[in-house]
């Protein structure tokens, strides 16, 4: 019998850019079958960005439905407050368990936010050292990315993340066998997170060998370092890439690991849905695949993230519950704040109408009716690393508007530019649109004000992070618990009980 409310299982991966994926692009070579089938058999969203290029922020906006602005998820190390509520809340709420195996990079002391179970820690640290200095903005940030990322790139046989992510999924491999064991009936929502294809980029021999140096594409539109708009012009500084050429060797090497990377991830996507197979939970269950941000990978001379380009904001998003929603794919430009309302409503509840939330359902999109189409309209903000004031984006139809103030205004028509190379903000033919987005812009943020909010709660960060950091030193890293009193054969356990209670 199914359950009246379905499992979700919503894996996400870190760093991965949507445009270089077989299910949005016909041409690429990236090898993922297990999340192509998926996207097969259920609705892909062409045009999903997140709403902040960087992954704390991006993060936040995405368990809470609500942009960095509202929530002081400036950059990563702020502090995520505990009474915002999450997807994870609503779903108590509803009569879920709720558990996270992996990163999602909270910061501040409440690393649950909602989840009853972190089955993991994260690979990230819950303090405030990785705040940003605006009071600085000629220091380039020693913990910072920069390019031996790219430099060392190739074939490994073990690195912290591929320990990390080993982890996350075996737990959660095990809470699925631990929930058709012990609680069948009660439904669930598992939230799976690692942390490839994030940079460092290497990758076992395995998936490195997936591909062959030959086939490997280069960046198609590098730009020249004095052509770059001033934002990337801070972000080439930031990586410590400014006046530093980087050998196609090089380029290539980073990119085929990061090709392996992504086949890495989608082997890990295999061995989970093998999982809900074997437990009969498959049918029960909606996946959701999704992403924090995207790399930039070399294209434009950019690497990483931290700009609104494709590269570094549109993410892969695909939900495939069949049986539920036939297959189709979505054009309309959706964000992940969108997530938290979709999932409420995907587990049969309604969202606070008391509380503030910009994300929207994207229910309509996954019924494709013609008569009730959904949302096409993503918001965007940025305020971290090679930035020196916020760094907005609008993306609507074709459009895609991007805004600093004092430096900074694009306007790109995406059906006719995909690649992004034709900056209209100033062309006399579209005027009128760049005046109806700076209007937009100024009606939607005070940005002076925003400004000096962030610049006060970077200061704030740095003056309690340095006087955490002096004397006894209390971590706020998540620490999972494990009983080992209750593991496996125990004398004050029955025998035949824990037997029949461990076999499935």
């Amino acid at each position: 019998m199914s359950p009246k409310r379905p499992h979700i299982v919503f894996i996400m991966a870190d760093q991965m850019a949507a445009p270089l994926l077989p299910m949005y692009n016909s041409a690429s070579v990236v090898k993922m079958p297990h999340l192509s089938a998926l996207a097969a058999a259920g609705v892909t969203f062409d045009s999903a960005y997140c709403n902040s290029p960087l992954c704390a922020p991006s993060r936040f906006s995405l368990v809470s439905g609500q942009l960095p602005s509202q929530i002081g998820g400036f950059d990563n190390a702020a502090d995520f407050a505990a009474d915002v509520p999450t997807y994870a809340h609503y779903l108590r709420n509803l009569g879920y368990r709720t558990a996270l195996s992996g990163k999602m990079h909270f910061c501040g002391p409440d690393q649950l936010h909602g989840y009853e179970e972190r089955l993991t820690s994260d690979i990230y640290p819950a303090d405030y050292g990785w705040a940003v200095n605006w009071d600085e903005l000629e220091v380039r940030p020693s913990w910072y990315h920069n390019m031996a990322s790219v430099l060392q790139a190739g074939p490994s046989v073990r690195t912290n993340q591929l320990d990390f992510d080993e982890e996350v999924v075996f737990k959660a491999r095990q809470y699925l066998y631990d929930h058709v064991r012990n609680t069948p009936e009660q439904p669930f929502c598992l939230t799976v997170s690692m942390t490839h294809p994030h940079d460092p980029y290497t990758i076992p021999a395995e998936f490195w060998n997936l591909y062959q140096d030959s086939e490997i594409p280069m960046p198609r539109n590098p730009i020249a370092q004095a052509a770059q708009d001033a934002h990337s012009k801070r972000i080439l500084k930031v990586i410590d890439l400014w006046d530093k050429p980087v050998s196609e060797e090089a380029i290539r090497r980073a990119r085929r690991a990061y090709f392996g990377s992504c086949s890495y991830v989608d082997a890990k996507i295999g061995e989970i849905l093998k999982t809900l197979d074997e437990c009969g939970l498959r049918k029960d269950t909606i996946i959701v695949f999704s992403g924090d941000h995207g790399d930039m990978l070399g294209e434009r001379g950019l690497w990483y993230k931290m700009h609104w380009f494709e590269m570094a904001a549109r993410v892969p998003l695909v939900v495939c519950a069949p049986g539920r929603f036939s297959p189709h794919k979505v054009s309309q430009s959706v964000s992940t704040i969108d997530l938290l309302p979709t999932l409420v409503e995907l587990a049969g509840g309604t969202v606070d109408s008391q509380l503030h939330l910009d994300g929207r359902s994207l229910v309509a999109h996954l019924q494709g009716l013609t008569d009730t189409p959904g949302h096409d309209e993503v918001i965007g903000e940025y305020m971290a690393e090679g930035s020196k004031t916020p760094l907005v984006m609008i993306r609507r139809g074709p459009w895609k508007f991007i805004y600093g103030q004092d430096d900074v205004c694009m306007l790109f028509n995406l059906d006719q530019d995909p690649d992004e190379l034709n900056n209209l903000a100033e062309q006399a033919a579209y005027q009128d649109t760049a005046r109806a987005f700076h209007e937009e812009v100024a009606q939607r943020w005070d940005l002076p004000a925003l400004h000096a909010q962030v610049l006060a709660s970077q200061r704030r960060r740095r003056l309690v992070g340095k006087a955490l950091a002096q004397g006894k030193r209390t971590s706020w890293d998540h620490q999972p618990f494990v009983d080992a009193s209750q593991q496996y054969m125990r004398n004050h356990i029955d025998l035949d009980d824990l037997e029949r209670r461990a076999r499935f």
